[in-house]
């Protein structure tokens, strides 16, 4: 099993084999919080005005979560953040279609599934289910994309969260010292893109996303991006199915 690991906007189009697109702020952290807050299921869309289109056309009561740049989107239910879906919860997702648009995590995975033999959808949050999953189909090459800053620039906790489901598979470029998630936290801590949240002067940038963020394999199952009705899908999956 070859490991490639790639990033941004040209890594996510260059992935081949297994694409594990990551997205830690935020887009892969909303994803499993909102299927457990009792959400049918989540559409990934990277255009706005078909994410409004798809509740005006075709399910009124369709939740439509996300943000351009990290700014909502008028129209739009709410933005993507972690804490705020906890907040709503099952009040808002129980039983309803959500329609997600990021500008980083969903728009990398729609650029990586063309090209791959499965996308899977990466955070702290499901980085152990992602590496069994992995780990029980043993594809021919695994390509690893952290999406960075707004699919422009590396952000520390993508490239973090590379390193655990790296390491989680038996391979590492951290050789011997393997993943230390305590270095992470410090590197990811004192970096702007988690100050940015924990300075708490934008209320579409929480606080509290942070810490809920960086919560390490605190979902059973991984999130594989499926063509379904001609949509793609993030579907929870787990090891061997």
């Amino acid at each position: 099993m070859q490991v490639r690991r790639l990033s941004l906007a040209d890594g996510a189009r260059a992935a081949e084999g297994t694409a594990v697109i990551i997205d830690v702020f935020r887009a892969f952290t909303c994803e499993p919080l909102m299927l457990n807050a009792g959400a049918k299921r989540i559409i990934l869309e990277g255009d706005p005005a078909t994410c409004l289109a798809w509740r005006e056309q075709r399910e009124p009561d369709a939740v439509l979560v996300g943000e351009a740049n990290e700014r909502p989107i008028d129209g739009f239910d709410l933005t993507n953040s972690p804490w705020l879906i906890l907040q709503r919860g099952q009040s808002l997702f129980e039983g309803r279609t959500v329609v997600h648009r990021t500008t980083s995590g969903v728009t990398g995975a729609l650029a990586a599934f063309p090209n791959c033999d499965e996308v899977l959808l990466a955070s702290f949050l499901t980085a152990g289910a992602t590496a069994a999953h992995i780990l029980s189909r043993r594809p021919p090459v695994v390509s690893i994309v952290a999406m960075g800053i707004r699919s422009q620039s590396p952000a520390p906790e993508d490239e973090a969260c590379g390193d655990l489901i790296e390491s989680r598979l038996g391979e590492s470029r951290l050789g011997q010292r393997g993943y230390n998630h305590l270095a992470a936290l410090t590197q990811i801590l004192g970096h702007e893109t988690a100050q940015k949240f924990l300075r708490a002067d934008r209320p579409y940038l929480p606080a509290q996303d942070v810490s809920l963020c960086l919560q390490v394999d605190l979902f059973d199952f991984a999130l594989r991006a499926e063509k379904r009705d001609g949509q793609i899908e993030a579907i929870p999956v787990r090891a061997g199915k």
